[in-house]
């Protein structure tokens, strides 16, 4: 059940996109549906494109953990990558071993800055309102690097919305097996490309500052940033 105070925050802001049924949406294409996201705000001009960004979740193993997502089971948090335990405390190790329910590594969201006290996220995958005010997704999804072993804790590397419709290609070859075949159906629009590339999902993906675009933060520094200033 959703709390009063997400109900109110929620009710109290103008989403920037249609309902969530009626995005456009491919399962484990997250990075494709973000730009997308991007597009539609970007044609309908309802908010300053500027106040928007792609937010990449990774970190240098790319392996990590997310709750409250739509692949999870319960309150267990969807791992990208492998079966590995991923808490750094005894007891909650001991009750939960964080399983792979995807070969993603990664996943992306869509940050509103918004002009209020709160800003917003748009996950179309996840089980949260869509949008969802930033600190409760926060808490929600994230829950907190210090329950989790180092090699586990998320980074992020955010980028301007019109920065990323301008620069990201993929030609969807990461979601094809070592015989060609998809992995996961494709979206039925042809591929997102560039001028300059075909294919440069990974420089988005990569944690390392010095490559791509954007800027790479730690969590809790995201979290400082763009979270509500109490």
């Amino acid at each position: 059940m959703e709390q009063p105070g997400v109900a109110a925050a929620v009710a109290g802001y103008q989403s920037a996109v249609p309902a969530r049924h009626a995005c456009a949406y491919t399962s484990c294409y997250c990075e494709e549906n973000v730009w997308k996201l991007c597009e539609y705000i970007r044609s309908y001009d309802q908010y300053p494109l500027e106040e928007f960004y792609a937010v990449f979740i990774s970190n240098e193993r790319r392996m990590i953990p997310l709750w409250k997502q739509q692949s999870g089971c319960g309150d267990e948090p969807v791992v990208w990558k492998r079966d590995s335990p991923a808490f750094s405390r005894p007891e909650t190790k001991s009750k939960r071993t964080l399983r792979s329910r995807s070969s993603k590594d990664y996943h992306v969201i869509l940050l509103h800055v918004a002009s209020g006290d709160q800003n917003f996220i748009y996950d179309l995958d996840s089980v949260l309102p869509f949008p969802c005010p930033f600190d409760t997704y926060i808490e929600e999804s994230f829950k907190s690097d210090d329950i989790l072993l180092p090699g586990f804790r998320r980074k992020i590397r955010l980028i301007q919305a019109d920065l990323y419709l301008k620069t990201f290609a993929s030609d969807r070859s990461h979601m094809k097996d070592a015989s060609g075949h998809w992995q996961k159906p494709p979206p039925s629009y042809p591929c997102i490309e560039t001028a300059d590339s075909k294919m440069n999902l990974d420089d988005f993906i990569s944690m390392n500052p010095q490559v791509g675009w954007g800027s790479v933060f730690l969590l809790p520094d995201f979290v400082d940033q763009y979270g509500r200033q109490s």
